[in-house]
């Protein structure tokens, strides 16, 4: 069969709080994974898609590598390592001015393994003012692996992202598009919305309080107010894992979670385009992330 149409699926791969889910967001146009400058806060594959004519590319946004210190660690290194397992190409994102180091190597090493088609991302250009420090890290990556191209861009700015999405259009195959082409994400609106929450405990919580938490999305479901307009209600539970993080998420008076639970709600409406009714409440799961069960429950499986 002769296709007209063209497909291709892409990892994006890197160490911990480069800017992977901020290069997905920049390509789609649409922010469908959370961002914060805390490290792992992408847990799961996201799928990102863009539908060009007659071109349809999938990206596959995977958690930070890093050395995993407990269940959920180890299954979000998983998602990285079986993410590159059957893709058309991989984008190996590192930071402008950092070094390179054991965490570039052993994906790098993965990608020989597979032989997998390759291009390097050096991201956050705009906080470089010396490009000599650009053309160093060139030569290294040059060194470590025969990418196909080395692309320097910011996706902060999205200076360079139109060119980079127009160079990875090459690694289409032809066949079928596997998504409608209206659809950006093969993320369920619940787990979109469960990830804005989380995204604000990120952004408003110390320390290893938010890492220990995990939101869950019961119930989502539209209704039609007295006064004509249709609000959607969200009902989501915040799990942490100690009773004193709980009363570090609530706050004094409720003042934390009214403040994560506001800005949210404020997200979601802009995603959503409609007026959101969010209700949030804290609940404890001791010791979660090392207790598989309770982790497939909150949907890492």
């Amino acid at each position: 069969m002769e296709y007209q149409t063209k497909s291709g699926f892409v990892a994006i791969v890197g160490r911990a709080n480069v800017g992977k889910s901020s290069l997905l967001n920049a390509m789609i146009g649409e922010k469908i994974a959370i961002v914060s400058d805390k490290p792992q806060t992408t847990r799961t594959r996201i799928t990102g898609v863009i539908t060009r004519d007659e071109v349809q590319l999938a990206f596959i946004d995977t958690p930070g590598m890093h050395r995993p210190r407990n269940s959920l660690s180890e299954y979000m290194v998983k998602q990285v390592t079986d993410s590159v397992g059957d893709v058309d190409a991989a984008v190996l994102v590192v930071e402008a001015g950092v070094p390179l180091g054991d965490i570039e190597s052993q994906l790098i090493k993965n990608f020989a393994q597979r032989k997998l088609p390759a291009v390097a991302v050096i991201n956050k250009m705009d906080t470089v003012q010396d490009k000599a420090v650009i053309l160093s890290q060139i030569a290294a990556l040059s060194q470590m692996y025969s990418f196909d191209h080395i692309y320097p861009l910011s996706a902060k700015t999205k200076e360079g992202v139109e060119e980079f999405i127009k160079l990875l259009e090459d690694y289409a195959q032809p066949g079928p598009h596997y998504f409608e082409n209206e659809r950006f994400t093969d993320q369920p609106e619940k787990v979109l919305a469960a990830e804005m929450v989380r995204e604000k405990l990120l952004r408003n919580l110390r320390d290893e309080v938010p890492h220990g938490t995990a939101v869950v999305v019961e119930t989502m479901k539209e209704h039609t107010a007295r006064n004509g307009e249709e609000v959607l209600d969200v009902d989501a539970i915040i799990y942490c894992e100690r009773e004193n993080h709980k009363g570090m998420i609530i706050g004094k008076g409720g003042a934390t979670l009214k403040r994560i639970a506001t800005q949210a709600r404020g997200e979601m409406e802009r995603f959503f385009q409609i007026q959101v009714n969010l209700k949030c409440w804290v609940k404890v799961k001791e010791d979660w992330r090392n207790r598989e069960q309770i982790m497939r429950s909150f949907g890492y499986n």
